[in-house]
This record gives structure tokens, C-alpha cells and sequence, in this order.
């Protein structure tokens, strides 16, 4: 797990660095800042979505892909929504802000979470690291996640450091289950989980350029069902036999 506690010391490291910057930036620049970061998450969540669902082939383009994105992001955020995440979430971080008497914790968390745990460095960097015990990947990711994290930590403030927390389970969980989950997490449907996950962040993109649009939270469910289709699926070949 060398990989994965890199990057929660990348992590941890880049936010604090950030939240004192934060302290020397004034509020009237606040709002230009949280434009810029929107349109620089923007392009990557756009790109995620790119690469995973575009594919070249004898010099054409072809995709593949769109309504499963759809389906998968209506259906996730149906069901974000009937379990109430953002809102029980919200409540829940209500609680540490009044207990530690600090506000902004909400934000910087989501928000640091989705953005340092989607994507296919995380799943592949985790296996690698668990199968093989190569981390180059999440060395990689890990320079890439301290600069946000100073970004996110100078404009959302210290709830970003605590993103290590999901970081930390989440990658550290799949580097323990590598051998079972390398084929799994592969091909198509490793694709189609970094789509809706990029889809997702998109989607923070957003937030940060108009104000808050969508509640991200309430469409995490949509990255766990490319693996419920993808069971199905290979259920319904098992039957036909």
C-alpha cells in the first residue's frame, strides 16, 4: 500500500499547504478563483468522458456508450436522491463544523473526494501496486492530487485534508482485494466506471462556475451500477447457456 499512503500524504500535505494560503487571499478574489478552477475541472472531467467513451479505429471515430451514461447517471442519482446522501451527509458535517467551530468542512470534502478518487490512475495505480507492488502510477497521481489538493485547500478550506480518509479505503481496499478485482475492473467495464465517474465531475465543474447546480453526492450511486449491468449481464449469458 506504499502507493496509496504517498498519496494520502500528498494529499494531506497539498491541503494544508493550501488552507494557510487561504488565510492570505482575500474574499473579493474568491469567486474569479472558484471560476478558474471550475473550468480547469471541467476539461478533465470532459476529457475522462473523451477517452473513455471515444475510440479511433482506421483513422474514424467512433463512440460508444451514451445511453448506458445516461441511464447510469439517472438511475444513480434516482437513487442518491431516495436515500437522502447530500442531505444526511450535510447534516453530518453540520455536527463537526459546530464541534470544532469551523465552517467549509462540507464542501472541500465532496468535493475533494469525488475529484481525488474517481478516475483510472486510482484503479489501475491500486492494482498495480497490490499485484505487483508497483507505484509509479500512484506516484504520479500523487504529484498531480498535492496540486489540487493546494488548490482546493486554498479555496475550499480544511475539509479537503480529511479527504484522505475516503482516499485511503478506497485505494487501500482495492491494493488489498487486487488479485480478485484485476479481472474484474478492466476492459469495458472499467470504462464505463471512469465515464460516469468523469461524468460526475463534470458536473463539480459546474457547481464551481454557476453555484451549486447539482448535488454530486446524490450521484455517486451511478458509479457502482457499470458493475451491477455488467453481473446482470453475464447472468443472462449464463441462463441462455
Amino acid at each position: 500500500m506504499t502507493g496509496t499512503l504517498v498519496n494520502c500524504a500528498a494529499v494531506i500535505a497539498g491541503g494544508a499547504i493550501g488552507v494557510i494560503f487561504k488565510k492570505g487571499i482575500k474574499d473579493s478574489y474568491t469567486e474569479s478563483i472558484n471560476r478558474s478552477l471550475g473550468i480547469a475541472i471541467l476539461i478533465i472531467g470532459l476529457n475522462g468522458v473523451i477517452s473513455n467513451m471515444f475510440s479511433v479505429a482506421d483513422g474514424k471515430i467512433s463512440s460508444s456508450g451514451e445511453l448506458l451514461l445516461v441511464a447510469f447517471l439517472v438511475l444513480g442519482t434516482l437513487i442518491g436522491e431516495v436515500l437522502k446522501l447530500e442531505s444526511r451527509f450535510g447534516k453530518f458535517c453540520e455536527k463537526i463544523e459546530k464541534k470544532f467551530r469551523a465552517g467549509g468542512f462540507a464542501s472541500g470534502f465532496i468535493n475533494g473526494t469525488i475529484l481525488f478518487c474517481v478516475g483510472a490512475m486510482a484503479i489501475i495505480g491500486s492494482i498495480n501496486d497490490g499485484l505487483t507492488g508497483d507505484s509509479s502510477v500512484l506516484f504520479v497521481k500523487s504529484a498531480l492530487d498535492f496540486i489540487s489538493a493546494i488548490i482546493f485547500g486554498a479555496t475550499l478550506g480544511y475539509g479537503v485534508i480529511f479527504t484522505f480518509i475516503p482516499l485511503l479505503v478506497y485505494q487501500g481496499g482495492i491494493t488489498l482485494l487486487a488479485g480478485t478485482l484485476s479481472g474484474i475492473l478492466q476492459g469495458e467495464l472499467l470504462s464505463q466506471v471512469c465515464m460516469v465517474g468523469y461524468a460526475i465531475i463534470i458536473a463539480i465543474g459546474v457547481n464551481f462556475i454557476f453555484g451549486k447546480k447539482f448535488n454530486t453526492l446524490n450521484m455517486l450511486p451511478g458509479i457502482l451500477l457499470p458493475v451491477v449491468y455488467h453481473y446482470i449481464l453475464i447472468l443472462i449469458n449464463f441462463i441462455k447457456g
